[in-house]
């Protein structure tokens, strides 16, 4: 989506993909110690059989790296509840550019001695250092999980419902996803994948996860009749059983898999206030007009996590002018980030003065020069490119 991993000139390629060895696994905390290689589905595996699970979850798990979801610093579907790789990475083990080991792979919770360097690494994108072993927190496996599928009338709607769900639902909550009408109506095209509720402008995702499958399932379904009762919610179904949360979970996770076979994509991911997350969505369709076959919305809603996508026929210059910068302006007039977890790679690294001061740039340049002199590590990405 951004380039962070592919090479563009003269670079090497550098494959941890034979680092892929779990170190150790303590089954009284949920400290798992691991190569930077190992692939996340297959850590997700390793550690379901031991009734803990991953704290971060993507559709891509069954091909990425858990370093390279560190140096990415990876979101997914499981943000809202255990929040970011920033808070469950306990420590690593990187090579800097001179050879050098930093070995920071501790695996204390609590560890207030000088600066947390591991932060450094974590969403740097590989410009700092090469993540060679990673230390993370995995939570208990949840012994109940519930998806609720719903239709609002409205994003006014979507947002009291968001607000209604946190407040009834509070601890058990573990997703709230939202995608537009265009979106399944795309996911229904390509893929033929059936909406289980009626048509409706809005769709929403709600998952909860906890230890007490009644009493969780009694929360849900007082949520969904209070939602239904005040107009909230339309249409919706729940789901208990592990194949028709999978179905539910489908409508949602494939929707950049139907949006593929719909023609040349142009994507964002960007980070705005709630109650501005849909603006963006109705301004471009306006602005586009005929241009663009379809201007869509989804997303983390959650965490303020909006993937727009638009699609034509074609790549098209005179499209992405009518795009760019004018996505970016408008998310940095609403004190958004141009990059909500993708990270900006080589192809935005020159966008990231729309989310970051002059001066936060320059500090970024002289961290580059001080840990990278000569510029070896991942080149060409991230820092915008001087003139």
């Amino acid at each position: 989506m951004v380039g962070g991993s592919v090479p563009v000139f003269d670079e090497i390629i550098l494959s941890t993909a034979l680092m892929n060895q779990v170190i150790s696994f303590d089954e009284v905390s949920g400290i798992l110690v691991c190569q930077a290689g190992c692939v996340l589905e297959k850590l997700s595996q390793f550690v379901q059989e031991r009734n803990f699970i991953m704290p971060l979850d993507l559709g891509a798990k069954g091909s990425c790296h858990i370093g390279g979801n560190v140096a990415t610093n990876a979101g997914g579907l499981r943000f809202l509840r255990y929040g970011s790789l920033r808070g469950t990475v306990l420590g690593l083990e990187v090579v800097l550019a001179d050879g050098t080991i930093l070995n920071c792979l501790t695996s204390l919770r609590k560890d207030n001695t000088g600066y947390d360097l591991k932060q450094l690494f974590i969403g740097s994108e590989g410009t700092l250092g090469i993540i060679t072993a990673v230390s993370i927190l995995c939570p208990p496996q949840p012994k109940a999980v519930n998806v609720a599928f719903l239709g609002c009338p409205g994003f006014a709607e979507v947002l009291q419902t968001f607000t209604t769900c946190k407040g009834m639902l509070g601890e058990i909550l573990s997703a709230f996803e939202f995608m537009d009408a265009e979106c399944m109506q795309l996911v229904g095209q390509h893929l033929h994948l059936a909406s289980p509720v009626q048509d409706s402008p809005f769709y929403i995702l709600v998952e909860t996860s906890g230890s007490n499958a009644g009493h969780d399932a009694e929360k849900l379904g007082s949520f969904l009749e209070q939602a239904l009762s005040s107009g909230l919610v339309t249409d919706g179904t729940m789901a208990t059983d592990h194949r028709k949360v999978q179905a539910l979970w489908a409508l949602r996770e494939r929707i950049t898999e139907a949006l593929s076979h719909d023609g040349y994509v142009y994507k964002y991911d960007i980070s705005l206030p709630v109650e501005r997350f849909y603006d963006l969505v109705i301004d471009l369709r306006a602005r586009l007009g005929l241009q663009a076959k379809h201007v869509v919305g989804y997303g983390h809603l959650g965490d303020g996590n909006l993937h727009l996508n638009v699609t034509a026929e074609a790549f098209s210059e005179a499209l992405l002018g009518a795009l760019e910068p004018y996505v970016y302006v408008w998310t940095a007039e609403q004190r958004g980030s141009v990059s909500a977890e993708h990270g900006l790679g080589f192809k935005k690294r020159d966008v990231l003065g729309y989310s970051k001061p002059p001066k936060a740039v320059q500090l970024m340049r002289q961290l580059k020069t001080l840990l990278d002199p000569k510029g070896i590590l991942n080149p060409y990405k991230t820092l915008p490119a001087q003139a």
